[in-house]
């Protein structure tokens, strides 16, 4: 079942921090991570909607109730030498998957990243979510092989900065 006439993608508001971060945590626990959440949606809330926007966000909705999000910020590829999207966090609720809610948000993604003229629209996916892989391949997107993700966590760039 698809939930065509009663779903709505639309940017998140200032307003929807809460329910967005309600979704991350679900996310987390989706992902077997929600030990690793030490974040709050008021801190989501500024690096939304402050002074200095860091992330942007959309949220799924069917009849009112959020469902889905997809947060995501600019990067840059040098040798294309324009904007890219990179998706940070992409997630459905368990409940509401396989009815077109997450081909939705990325297809709304991909429209913001052409009217952007952005170069690139990328993400990364845990290797052991073939079915997130699968479907990811189905919209179109290659999964690098031959690339990895380096990290520098909030300590080590302490210890990186301070060298």
């Amino acid at each position: 079942m698809t939930f065509d006439s009663d779903l709505i993608i639309r940017f998140a508001e200032p307003g929807d921090s809460a329910v967005l971060f309600e979704l991350i945590q679900g996310l987390a626990e989706y992902e077997k991570l929600s030990a690793a959440v030490t974040g709050n949606a008021q801190t989501l809330q500024e690096h939304l909607f402050g002074e200095r926007k860091y992330i942007e966000a959309i949220l799924a909705e069917v009849t009112g109730k959020a469902v889905g999000f997809a947060l995501f910020f600019h990067n840059y590829s040098t040798f294309l030498t324009k904007p890219g999207i990179y998706l940070e966090d992409i997630f459905v609720l368990p409940e509401y998957r396989r009815q077109g809610i997450g081909k939705a948000l990325l297809t709304k993604l991909a429209k913001i990243a052409v009217d952007r003229n952005c170069g690139r629209l990328e993400w990364s996916v845990l290797d052991w979510n073939i079915s997130a892989q699968e479907f990811y391949r189905s919209m179109g997107a290659d999964i690098l092989e031959d690339w990895r993700i380096c990290r520098v966590s909030e300590t080590a760039i302490t210890k990186l900065a301070n060298q």
